[in-house]
C-alpha cells in the first residue's frame, strides 16, 4: 500500500506547494527566506522566525479515545522543532482550534497540553482562536494548528549553505510517529488491531503507541547550536524530502539505514501494510526525529545525546540516497 492509496498524495503536495511558493516570494523582502522549515525575516541584526502546522489525522486517535491534551503538545514541540532547525529559539505560540461541536472539556485538555508545552518550551501562549464552525466538522472531532514565532541574531543564523562533501549526518531519535504518516498508519493499522488492542511488539496498546506525544529537541540541541551546519526535521516527507530542501547545490547525502534499529511500529505498519521500503521513508521518520549535519570535528560536542551516525554528505545532485 502507498501513502496516495490511503489518500495522501505527497507528489501532487509537493507541485502545488511549489506553484504557491511563486506567488509568496512576489511578497518577500529583501534577506528573507521561503521554503525552509520556517519563514525568515529579517529585523536588524536578527532573523524572525516562524512556522505554521496541523496535528493531522493524529486528531482521530484522540478523538477515539477521549484522550485530548497530548495533540496539545505535540502541535507545540512539532511548531519549535521547525524554527529550531534556522537556530531560532521561540518567543511565542498561537493556536487554532476549529470544531462543530465539542464539549468544554475536551477544548479545556487541549489547552491544557498547549500550555504545558509551551511553559517547558519558555515561550507564551500568546493567544489564539476558538471557531465553532456548525456543519463543517463532524459532531466530536476538530482540528488543531499551530502558529510559532522565534528569534535568531543573524550570526547565530544555521546557513544550510555551510553543508559540505565530508559533512556526517547524527540521527537523533524520534519517539514514535510524531505527527506524520497517520492517515497510512490508520488505515494499515486498524486491519489487524483496535486502539484497545495490546500489541506484544509495541509493549503497550496500539492507542498507547500513537498517542506518543511528539519529541521536542531543543533542550538536546540548543547548547550546540552553534557547531551545527544543518537541520533536518524528518516530518511529513520523511528523510527524501525534508533532508533535500537544506541540500546547497552540488551536495547530496548517502543514509545507511542499517545504523539503528527501526521502532516495531514502523515494521508493523510495513509487514500489514505491504508498504514498500522507500515508500516508508517517504512517509516516516523509521524513528529518527531529528537529522543533525555536522563537520565530524565536531562530533565530541554531541557525544553526550548518544547520536547515532546514520550517513555522510557527498558530492553530487540526486537528494537522499537510503542504503
Amino acid at each position: 500500500m502507498l501513502y496516495k492509496n490511503a489518500g495522501v498524495d505527497i507528489n501532487r503536495l509537493n507541485l502545488i506547494k511549489k506553484g504557491i511558493g511563486k506567488q509568496v516570494e512576489r511578497t518577500l523582502p529583501r534577506d528573507s527566506l521561503f521554503g525552509l522549515f520556517g519563514g525568515i525575516y529579517p529585523m536588524g541584526d536578527k532573523y524572525i522566525v516562524s512556522s505554521t502546522d496541523s496535528v493531522g489525522t493524529k486528531i482521530l486517535i484522540a478523538c477515539a479515545t477521549g484522550i485530548h491534551h497530548t495533540v496539545g503538545m505535540d502541535i507545540v514541540n512539532h511548531c519549535v522543532n521547525d524554527i529550531l532547525t534556522t537556530g531560532a529559539l521561540p518567543l511565542f505560540f498561537m493556536d487554532y482550534i476549529g470544531f462543530s461541536d465539542v464539549t468544554n472539556t475536551v477544548l479545556q485538555d487541549i489547552v491544557k497540553g498547549l500550555v504545558k508545552a509551551c511553559k517547558k518550551e519558555k515561550m507564551a501562549l500568546i493567544g489564539g482562536e476558538t471557531a465553532q464552525l456548525k456543519r463543517f466538522y463532524p459532531k466530536g472531532v476538530y482540528d488543531l494548528v499551530g502558529f510559532i514565532v522565534g528569534i535568531v541574531n543573524k550570526d547565530n543564523y544555521i546557513n544550510p549553505q555551510k553543508i559540505s562533501p565530508g559533512d556526517i549526518l547524527l540521527g537523533l531519535k524520534s519517539s514514535g510517529l510524531h505527527t506524520n504518516g497517520y492517515t497510512l498508519a490508520r488505515k494499515v493499522l486498524f486491519k489487524e488491531y483496535s486502539l484497545s488492542s495490546y500489541v506484544p511488539e509495541l509493549k503497550c496498546t496500539l492507542a498507547d503507541e500513537l498517542l506518543k506525544v511528539h519529541k521536542s529537541y531543543r533542550r538536546e540541541l540548543e547548547p550546540r547550536l552553534k557547531h551545527i551546519n544543518g537541520l533536518a526535521h524528518i516530518t511529513g516527507g520523511g528523510f527524501y524530502d525534508n533532508i533535500k530542501r537544506i541540500l546547497p547545490q552540488g551536495t547530496s547525502v548517502v543514509i545507511k539505514k542499517r545504523t539503528w534499529d527501526v521502532p516495531p511500529i514502523f515494521k508493523l505498519i510495513q509487514i500489514i501494510g505491504k508498504v514498500p521500503e522507500e515508500e516508508m521513508y517517504r512517509v516516516f521518520n523509521m524513528g529518527i526525529g531529528m537529522v543533525v549535519i555536522i563537520n565530524p570535528e565536531k562530533l565530541k560536542y554531541f557525544k553526550p545525546l548518544n547520536p547515532l551516525i546514520i550517513g555522510e554528505v557527498v558530492e553530487g545532485n540526486f537528494g537522499v540516497r537510503i542504503e
